[in-house]
């Protein structure tokens, strides 16, 4: 094939062979995703044109949840109707799903070994510099101006002095920006653009020009249908959970508030963690501080959407509240697991497939609202203070009444030059650390 020629339309065995190919080697976070993806998809295998392919993941940027998880689900969407889509999502999540389930299981089987415990040593410091490498990455791209910088600014007193929810940050920030959005738009108005298209790379399936298919036209009737079915989905799992446990039983509460969280992670997944952390550490108590900054750690060094660390929140809370009763402890984490990945990412799904042929009746750029403008700058400051609760936890274990840890310390500002000085990979960074942190785990336990 010519890049002259336009490649044949691929089977939907095709398909599936390459999102599950994609499950297992997405790594690198969302930005890293959608490279592989454009890599593939546009440049590769030429399935959809760049321009298309922008205009899909301008519209997975506007919506809660993880916007590379939604981009497949989009494209598969796209190429084979609705089973495309549920397929191309569901890969995304599936491996990610189950590679965590296993590193839990061993967490909380073999945690307190010498030699997990010493890997987790050096992990924590690494988290604590990713955490703030993240905050930096997306404040220098969302905080333009004085405006957005004073509305982060805001949420950091908010969330660490005030002790505000998440969710009322969240709330208030989208208040100010629409407001902000009409009194002071030019403040307000940063695009959703990733870049404009290239050409060169030849025709595609999904061209430019390619008019959309019947199954993508938008249809009142089909909305319907899918809101419907999307609730009725919802509603049987959550009636089930009810029905065996209660509206106060773990299962039930861990699907309740991972719902109401996949409909907060506007700005990525370390913007829900810190609603995340509130209400599993705080007010549930499902895990402790330190189980949730391993859990990320896990989720940074497995494949799929970083919004994954739910999963190991859920297995921990399923096995510490022994669902499924005391000697069946792998079992109740791994049903909890897999009961907060689905409420997670029930609404990425629905969101797609009801939205999708809205967007696919223009071809025209999306962009920010300004509400969403300043959400994500109150995400800034929500994430900063993730940073410090991180820092307080990895630095003085025991409280600052405990000794500080020096150790720790020095990983954590190693951490920090390799990502913003040498600009390493996470997945090195965190390997690298896990490796210093064993070294001195055992050194120390010979001193």
């Amino acid at each position: 094939m010519t890049p002259t020629e336009r490649p044949p339309t691929p089977s939907f065995g095709e398909a599936f062979t390459f999102w599950l190919k994609l499950g297992f080697i997405s790594f690198g976070g969302p930005a890293g995703q959608i490279a592989v993806m454009h890599q593939e998809l546009v440049e590769r295998r030429r399935w959809i044109s760049e321009r298309r392919f922008l205009h899909a993941l301008n519209y997975c940027m506007v919506l809660p949840g993880p916007e590379a998880q939604q981009l497949a689900t989009y494209i598969g969407w796209l190429l084979h109707r609705t089973w495309g889509g549920i397929v191309a999502g569901g890969l995304f999540v599936l491996p990610s799903l189950f590679i965590l389930i296993a590193l839990s299981w061993v967490y909380m089987a073999f945690g307190n070994t010498p030699l997990v415990a010493g890997l987790f040593y050096g992990i924590k410091p690494a988290v604590t510099a990713i955490v703030l490498h993240a905050a930096h990455r997306i404040g220098s791209r969302a905080l333009k101006n004085g405006a957005l910088w004073a509305i982060a600014a805001a949420a950091f007193v908010a969330i660490f002095a005030l002790k505000l929810p998440f969710p009322l940050i969240v709330v208030g920030a989208g208040v100010i920006g629409a407001l902000g959005g009409r009194m002071a738009p030019q403040r307000f108005a940063t695009g959703g653009n990733h870049g404009g298209a290239k050409d060169g790379y030849g025709p595609a399936v999904i061209d430019d020009d390619t008019p959309t298919p019947p199954h993508a036209l938008h249809r009142w009737s089909r909305f319907a249908r899918v809101a419907a079915i999307g609730l009725l989905l919802w509603a049987l799992v959550m009636g089930a959970l009810l029905a065996t446990g209660g509206w106060n039983g773990t299962l039930a509460q861990l699907g309740w508030f991972f719902t109401k969280a996949a409909l907060l992670t506007f700005g990525g997944a370390y913007a829900v963690l810190p609603y995340v952390y509130q209400g599993a550490v705080d007010q549930h108590q499902w895990l402790s501080a330190t189980q949730m900054i391993d859990g990320l750690a896990l989720g940074e060094t497995t494949p799929g959407p970083l919004i994954m660390v739910v999963a190991f929140v859920g297995f921990v809370g399923g096995w510490t509240q022994q669902v499924l009763g005391p000697n069946a402890l792998a079992a109740s984490g791994a049903l909890a697991a897999t009961v907060v990945t689905y409420f997670t990412f029930l609404p990425s799904f629905v969101f797609i497939l009801l939205g999708a042929p809205f967007v696919e009746s223009t071809h025209r750029n999306l962009k920010f609202t300004a509400p969403l403008t300043a959400i994500t700058a109150a995400v800034v400051g929500v994430i900063v203070n993730l940073a410090l609760f991180f820092a307080y936890h990895v630095l003085w274990p025991q409280g600052f009444g405990g000794r500080f840890d020096a150790v720790s310390a020095v990983l954590a500002i190693a951490a920090m030059v390799a990502l913003f000085r040498f600009k390493r990979g996470v997945m090195e960074v965190i390997a690298a650390s896990a490796l210093i942190g064993l070294a001195a785990s055992f050194a120390r336990s010979f001193l």
